[in-house]
């Protein structure tokens, strides 16, 4: 059985690291995020994940929250898609972008499709 939990050295803290991110990484969309990425070789195969749902559109923290807990959850229990990755160090902020607060199963479906958006790009990226 996988590891499905998402311990606190998996999540994208460092302000240098999301800066990086912002700056030099590739984005794409997939209702209803908008996703952010930065994979760069290396020896030691990490991933860490950034999650946002922007005050501008959910203005209650309840929602937000709600949101990104959501998020959190279905990241969690599908992140072993990225497993064939191979050893590449892996960046992802998922920014929560519109204004409806959508059911569980879409969100999960997102983050799904997603996840094996960049287990693809990221498998190219190393041939």
């Amino acid at each position: 059985m996988s590891d499905c939990s998402l311990p606190r050295t998996e999540r994208l803290r460092s302000l240098g690291a999301v800066r990086r991110l912002f700056e030099q990484g590739r984005s794409g969309f997939v209702f209803p995020f908008r996703y952010v990425w930065f994979a760069e070789p290396d020896a030691q195969r990490t991933t860490e994940v950034l999650f946002s749902v922007p005050k501008k559109f959910h203005k209650r923290a309840n929602k937000r929250n709600l949101l990104r807990r959501r998020t959190k959850e279905s990241y969690r229990l599908q992140k072993e898609l990225l497993a064939g990755i191979g050893t590449v160090n892996l960046d992802l902020a998922l920014i929560y972008s519109t204004k409806e607060v959508l059911p569980y199963k879409t969100i999960a479906r997102a983050v799904e499709k997603i996840l094996k958006t960049l287990a693809e790009a990221t498998a190219e990226q190393q041939a």
